[in-house]
């Protein structure tokens, strides 16, 4: 994971904007997700146009040329079109060529996506992929709901993969060491949208059970990360930073309580942009590192639950070795 780069729509919204057209107070988001303020794109922005500048930016940190990509996944709920996938329309905005497509698992999208591109990566040709993380979760929100309307913003983040020949296996420990993904369809109902193409020709809104959302993401979100821990043959302590997907406050925290993990080792963003879905990790990732908290050959611990539901985590050295 060699480049890192996110965005966020100019449009900022903070709690006390909502309660003009909501009845909600600033209190009560802050007390139950620990959010202050979202983003939402302004009438002509959409999804690929966001996942294009933060992947613009991460093809700059990367210090790499866009034609080398030969890969890019983006994860999304939101694409522009129902088809085709909004990769494409990425790919035609960067104009590179590329295989490109799209993964959708809600809020776990990125972590599906970074085990997807490890593996096309590993079994195929491909040595430059671009994964983004991206949703315009502000087009699915019911202001007539207040407990799911004040927890979602918009955004996008990405991260540029790259693939070294390993010489003298210096190599063995850097990079994605293990990734792992669930999911479980009978828990579909606890969090969904009220729509779809077969079902009733409208996105719909969110509808979400979040007393039992929040039970099942603590204990799966906790599971998950040791899981991943135990096959890239790593402890807990031996992680730098955990960056889980920002959702919400309370979660973020019980689940450090839970792995006794220390709190200041976790990047926690959500109080700045709400629950951003897919693009969540790489907004926070992107963040720590530019406020010099993540630094390169630091040990990353990601997790996320979403939709389905899924969820997954991943453990990653990030960076490459000098030279």
């Amino acid at each position: 994971m060699t480049g890192v780069g996110s965005y966020l729509p100019k449009n900022r919204y903070s709690n006390e904007d909502l309660t003009k057209f909501i009845d909600t107070s600033d209190e009560w988001i802050t007390k139950r997700s620990g959010i202050k303020f979202r983003h939402f794109v302004s009438e002509n922005e959409t999804t690929s146009d966001m996942a294009v500048n933060a992947a613009l930016n991460a093809i700059i940190n990367a210090q790499i040329k866009k034609e080398v990509i030969d890969l890019i996944i983006v994860a999304t709920t939101t694409p522009d079109n129902t088809f085709p996938a909004t990769a494409t329309l990425v790919q035609k905005k960067l104009g590179i060529n590329s295989v490109s497509f799209d993964v959708q698992a809600v809020c776990a999208g990125f972590v599906f996506a970074l085990s997807v591109a490890k593996s096309m990566m590993k079994d195929n040709h491909y040595s430059n992929c671009l994964v983004i993380g991206a949703d315009s979760m502000s087009k699915l929100l019911n202001w007539n709901d207040r407990s799911t309307s004040v927890l979602f913003g918009d955004g996008a983040g990405a991260v540029i993969l790259q693939k070294f020949e390993n010489i003298d296996k210096k190599l063995n420990d850097w990079g994605i060491l293990s990734n792992v993904i669930h999911s479980d369809g009978n828990l579909y109902d606890l969090l969904k949208t009220n729509g779809g193409v077969s079902n009733n020709q409208i996105s719909g809104f969110i509808e979400m059970s979040g007393k039992e959302i929040f039970k099942h993401a603590i204990d799966k979100l906790s599971l998950s990360i040791e899981e991943a821990l135990l096959l890239s043959n790593k402890v807990i302590s031996q992680i730098d930073w955990l960056v889980p997907h920002q959702a919400n406050q309370r979660i973020i925290l019980a689940v450090a309580e839970k792995l006794k993990m220390n709190s200041k080792k976790i990047i926690s963003t959500v109080k700045h942009h709400g629950n951003t879905s897919a693009a969540s990790i790489p907004l926070a990732l992107d963040n720590a590192i530019s406020e010099k908290k993540i630094t390169n050959g630091n040990l990353l611990g990601f997790q996320a639950i979403g939709g389905g539901l899924s969820w997954g985590a991943s453990i990653i050295r990030i960076g490459k070795p000098k030279n």
